[in-house]
């Protein structure tokens, strides 16, 4: 059987069969081909612009606050250390050391609270689940920091409506403190009990004694709620172990002068 003939070649080869497909394949190829390239480019000019965490950042995460209601009181569980009762009325103690200036403040669009910004070697710092934080030094328990929030925890069932209820939210905020910023065993004592300046809420102040390394020492805190027209306040806890203990009188500026916007 003579063998079959090998089908004549294209007339002009490759670009012969380009010219074969539809005018609309060509165009649809070519809108992908644009759109790919399209993408890139924009990858390439703006890889530059997104925001990395400096290699030296220490970003810290804490427990949330224990749920609050307007009924909450500094009665602890079997599990916790009783405090001390919660003065009515105590005005804060004047703390040692040197006060920070304060280049500007903290407007916390994120809670509604403002309060100092102060400078260094105070530095704004990541601290989840906390809007805003300053620091001196390391992360760890314990440590120098500033930080404020909406209070963590569930929303209380109903707002708070009372010097009373706020006074006792602010305890609770303050057991939460001495548990995630101290070391286990940790004690305190009040140092100061006053009404927010400006609005409706309460800051109080404690000395915190605990141990680390082996020897007892003194650390100074202080918790602010603040009512920011929700049913959960705000807060602003501020910490200084004995460690940063040039920087305690900085406590007295900002119970002074935290508020709501």
């Amino acid at each position: 059987m003579p063998a079959t003939a090998a089908p004549p070649p294209l007339k002009g080869g490759l670009v012969s069969r380009i010219g074969d497909i539809p005018i609309k394949v060509v165009y649809l190829l070519g809108a992908i081909v644009a759109t790919v390239a399209a993408v890139l480019l924009v990858f390439v000019i703006f890889s530059g612009d997104v925001p990395t965490q400096p290699e030296n950042e220490d970003v810290v995460q804490v427990a949330p606050v224990p749920s609050t209601s307007a009924e909450a009181s500094a009665t602890p569980t079997p599990t916790e250390t009783p405090l001390p009762a919660v003065p009515a009325k105590m005005a804060f103690a004047d703390l040692p050391g040197k006060a920070t200036a304060a280049t500007g403040t903290v407007t916390d669009s994120r809670t509604g609270i403002s309060y100092p910004k102060l400078g260094k070697p105070w530095q704004a710092r990541s601290f989840s689940p906390f809007a805003h934080a300053q620091r001196v030094g390391k992360a760890g328990v314990p440590q120098t920091v500033i930080a404020s929030a909406m209070l963590p925890g569930d929303n209380p069932e109903t707002k708070p409506r009372s010097d009373a209820d706020y006074r006792a939210i602010a305890a609770r905020a303050a057991r939460w403190t001495l548990g995630s910023q101290y070391p286990e065993g940790a004690t305190l004592a009040w140092t100061g009990s006053l009404k927010v300046s400006g609005g409706k809420g309460w800051t109080l102040a404690f000395r915190v004694t605990y141990t680390d390394g082996g020897k007892q020492r003194t650390g100074h805190a202080l918790v602010s709620v603040v009512e920011v027209g929700q049913t959960k306040p705000a807060m602003l806890m501020a910490s200084i172990p004995e460690s940063g203990r040039a920087y305690w009188r900085d406590l007295n500026t900002l119970a002074e002068k935290v508020r709501p916007l």
